[in-house]
């Protein structure tokens, strides 16, 4: 019954055994990864673009892509731990706007920008324990706790700003000459980015938490069964995710130097549809972040794409769902090739 029960959990927890193949599989498993198929075609779309639109190939204009996928990125880098844990949070955007507007109140009120900065990630941390108690209190699930959360967040920076965009910031201070900035010819929040996706995807790939988030979306009641305490997990998640829409936030106002309480509306349907672009299916069980920023970076380019070809700006959505529906469809297709392959190889 034990070689059962094992059994079937091995067989419902996918990417959790370790990685055993030689060393000149490298190659294989990079062109397999969950993130490959978004990569592939982002380069394929920057490509198209500038060759039809020499002009996007400009250095500056690929900064301003980069730069504009930053705060959907980190979002979207967060979502995917919770998306494989079958979860979705919708207050992700309202979150961000908050922080972004409380950071810029206590700077105006004389805090000193680094303390007022680190003020808004705490504050956007807390913002997701605060979903979390209420999904563990309420015993309802996260996409219905942060529904709410959603509209409670974003009437609290309409509240505290009074509807009104937040300006007088101390712009010669360093913080927005260094974090407003750009370093070694990239935006400071493109390094912080990066250096998020590195770290996110070592404790998503390398760490226990990460196994108990895979675990958790793969199979619940097996997660259970060996000891994986799921309210604890979730928690960690939902703080997480909030500390990243925090630290969102903080970004955007040292690059846009002012705040607006309307920020960022609509972001967190940006955040999920980066996601699940990258290689992260909402049945749960698997993630990449790395993908997840992937494709962030491929809605930039779509957007920015629209404006060098002279398309009115209400065909973004449009544009965009087309975008997220195909990609969808290719790496629905991949997947099921590569499912049919490991079955004619036994793998």
């Amino acid at each position: 019954m034990t070689d059962r029960l094992t059994r079937a959990e091995t067989a419902t927890t996918p990417d959790t055994r370790p990685e055993t193949a030689p060393a000149n599989g490298l190659l294989r498993r990079v062109l397999q990864a969950d993130s490959s198929s978004v990569f592939a075609a982002l380069v394929v779309l920057v490509l198209l673009t500038g060759i039809l639109q020499p002009g996007f190939f400009n250095p500056g204009q690929l900064r301003d892509v980069l730069q504009s996928s930053v705060y959907v990125a980190l979002l979207a880098a967060g979502m995917s731990f919770l998306l494989s844990m079958r979860e979705i949070d919708l207050s992700v955007s309202a979150n961000f706007a908050l922080s972004l507007i409380a950071s810029g109140l206590l700077m105006r009120s004389g805090v000193n920008p680094w303390l007022a900065a680190a003020a808004g990630i705490v504050l956007g941390a807390v913002l997701g324990l605060v979903n979390a108690l209420i999904v563990q209190l309420v015993a309802i699930p996260a996409i219905v706790a942060t529904l709410a959360t959603m509209q409670v967040f974003r009437g609290l920076a309409l509240a505290l700003s009074n509807g009104q965009q937040v300006t007088g910031l101390p712009l010669d201070a360093p913080f927005f000459t260094v974090v407003g900035g750009t370093v070694l010819g990239l935006p400071f929040g493109v390094w912080t980015l990066i250096v998020v996706t590195v770290a996110l995807t070592v404790v998503l790939r390398l760490t226990p938490f990460g196994y108990r988030v895979r675990s958790i979306g793969s199979n619940p009641e097996a997660a259970t069964f060996s000891g994986i305490s799921t309210p604890r997990t979730r928690l960690a998640v939902l703080v997480l995710v909030g500390g990243l829409a925090g630290l969102a936030g903080v970004l955007g106002l040292a690059f846009f130097t002012s705040g607006d309480p309307n920020v960022g509306t609509g972001l967190e349907l940006q955040a999920i549809a980066a996601a699940v672009i990258g290689g992260t299916p909402l049945r749960g069980g698997s993630a990449t972040v790395v993908g997840a920023v992937f494709g962030a970076v491929l809605l930039s380019v779509v957007s920015s794409g629209l404006v060098y070809f002279s398309i009115p700006a209400n065909w973004s959505s449009f544009a965009s769902g087309t975008v997220v529906l195909l990609a969808v469809a290719v790496d629905s297709l991949l997947r099921s090739r590569r499912r049919a392959r490991r079955s004619e190889f036994g793998i």
